[in-house]
């Protein structure tokens, strides 16, 4: 009996050792549990406008993912910034959205681009506490939002001296010192150094009709009440819509801000080429205090015949255009001085995997689990899938899941 009894005794205390060990390394690995932000790109929206209660731009035709990662316990909201709007013009959308605040484009920026400087105000930020008692955040951006939320963590880490010195009120988010407000800046599938399907679609002709019609259905769609309840194109700068909740914030004259909004570069169609992705990368830094990670997306497959071919395709759609890109050739960007050649040919349909891994003349490496760090570009490995997979447009349900979780367990584990 005492030999029985002494047994278990022992066999207690392993198992008692093994659990404190298991404990103290889960405890090691704890998730902080800043809130997680999500920012859509071009043609996207949030969660707070009516098309998303039918078709969430996060989860796509998988369902909600917003309510799904809230629901499994993630602090996870999905911001709305302008679909059509330049990095710039978002990066200040998604600030006063967060601080809730009135958006403010910065005088300098807004006589330059000959926009107003003033946007719309928002009575309550999209979450408590920001910025209070060490509370940051993790941005994530799709596409284009990538560099929305790039340009906002370098906004809130160096500030702009140019805004601070145009005027005797800049806002607070031209002042710079906030690093310690950005936990990590995540990109997904985001032309970090632009994509050559502007250049296919530019040689077609194809950017100038996009812009014509999306600037006369913002503006025709704009003025309606469906703005704000349907969708929201946040053009209010350019006069193409009025500004919610300002009487006297009318909308131009249609005749007057549709021919501004045409003619400027200060918007998305502009922002996908090489050379303003170039010219955003010469003016922005990694900031020492974030983490960066990128995700890329890869759905061509090259034969035997050397070409690059579609495969891994969700949405038919982009299969065609990731044909587009990869019948390109090798060709110098006259504009960017960029040199394409065959390591631009893999895509997601929309970007070019090359582009998306990181910008061209920042630190980055290899992501690796034991080794994140701060101020590089830590680049996740590439996955397989178009433009559209990891927002769950025509993907596989528990796929698009896992893999959103997969990410986030990724950034929730920094310290």
């Amino acid at each position: 009996m005492k030999k029985t009894i002494s047994l278990l005794l022992c066999a207690a205390i392993v198992i008692s050792a093994f659990s404190f060990s298991v404990s103290a390394s889960n405890e090691q690995t704890v998730k902080n549990e800043y809130p997680v932000v999500l920012v859509h790109g071009m043609f996207g929206w949030g969660s707070n406008e009516g098309i998303n209660s039918i078709a969430p731009y996060w989860g796509a035709t998988t369902g909600s993912m917003v309510n799904y990662l809230v629901d499994n316990g993630y602090d996870c909201y999905a911001a709305s910034v302008g679909p059509l709007s330049s990095a710039w013009d978002q990066a200040c959308e998604l600030y006063a959205q967060l601080t809730g605040s009135r958006v403010d484009y910065g005088s300098a920026h807004s006589s330059e681009k000959g926009h107003k400087r003033y946007g719309r105000s928002y009575d309550k930020p999209l979450f408590e506490g920001w910025g209070e008692d060490g509370k940051k955040i993790h941005l994530i951006g799709h596409s284009f939002g990538g560099n929305a939320v790039r340009l906002l963590t370098y906004l809130l880490t160096y500030g702009c001296e140019e805004e601070m010195n145009a005027c005797e009120n800049p806002s607070p988010l031209f002042e710079g010192g906030h690093e310690d407000w950005i936990a990590t800046c995540t990109t997904i599938c985001t032309p970090l150094n632009g994509t050559t399907a502007y250049n296919v679609a530019s040689h077609r002709s194809l950017i100038k009709l996009m812009k014509i019609i999306a600037t006369l259905w913002a503006a025709t769609f704009g003025r309606s009440i469906a703005n704000g309840t349907v969708v929201d194109f946040h053009l209010e700068q350019f006069g193409l819509c009025d500004i919610p909740g300002d009487p006297d914030g009318k909308a131009d004259p249609f005749l007057e801000a549709v021919p501004r909004f045409l003619n400027t570069t200060d918007s998305v169609d502009y922002g996908l080429s090489l050379k303003d992705c170039k010219e955003l990368n010469e003016m922005i830094e990694t900031s020492s205090d974030v983490y960066y990670f990128s995700v890329a997306y890869d759905c061509t497959q090259k034969s035997s015949r050397g070409k690059y071919i579609p495969k891994n395709i969700d949405f038919i759609l982009l299969g065609v255009f990731s044909d587009w890109i990869t019948g390109m050739g090798s060709f110098t960007d006259e504009d960017s001085g960029t040199e394409i050649d065959e390591s631009w040919m893999p895509n997601d349909g929309l970007v070019n995997v090359k582009s998306a891994l990181y910008p061209f003349d920042e630190a980055h490496k290899d992501y690796d689990a034991k080794s994140v760090e701060k101020g590089v570009w830590n680049v996740l490995p590439v996955r397989k899938g178009d433009h559209g997979t990891p927002i769950g447009l025509f993907a596989d349900k528990s796929e698009t899941r896992n893999e959103m979780i997969e990410l986030l367990d990724i950034i929730l584990a920094t310290e």
